[in-house]
């Protein structure tokens, strides 16, 4: 097990690096943008329909999709001026995770391992 989160964790540094990487803008091309990389621990973004989409969900909020990564992340930007239209969008203009979220998928994954635990305990007599 030790393995497979080592493994995890050095990927997750790796994408980092890379993400960091792509980033050669100068001052003058972030000056009044804002950025973000939407996530989804799945790898949906190779369904085009999904993908379509995300940006659709993403344009609302004035985002614009810069480059997709892989499967996993996609990145945006948008002007600053845009933010004053958040309130209105029902949904988290700065949201990173598309579908279910790392920390929500391990908890869902425990709560089973615990109910099927639970299950062989009190069937199992």
């Amino acid at each position: 097990m030790y393995g497979s989160t080592a493994a995890a964790a050095k990927r997750r540094r790796e994408q980092q690096e890379e993400e960091q990487e792509k980033t050669g803008y100068k001052k003058e091309d972030i000056e009044g943008w804002e950025f973000k990389i939407v996530r989804s621990i799945f790898g949906r973004f190779n369904n085009p329909e999904i993908l379509k989409r995300l940006c659709e969900e993403e344009a609302r909020a004035g985002w614009e999709m810069i480059e997709k990564f892989d499967n996993s992340r996609v990145r945006f930007k948008r002007r600053t001026e845009k933010r004053h239209t958040d309130p209105t969008l029902g949904y988290d203009a700065y949201r990173t995770t598309y579908g279910i979220a790392e920390g929500s998928f391990a908890l869902a994954i425990i709560l089973l391992v615990v109910l099927v635990i639970l299950g062989v305990l009190l069937f199992a007599k």
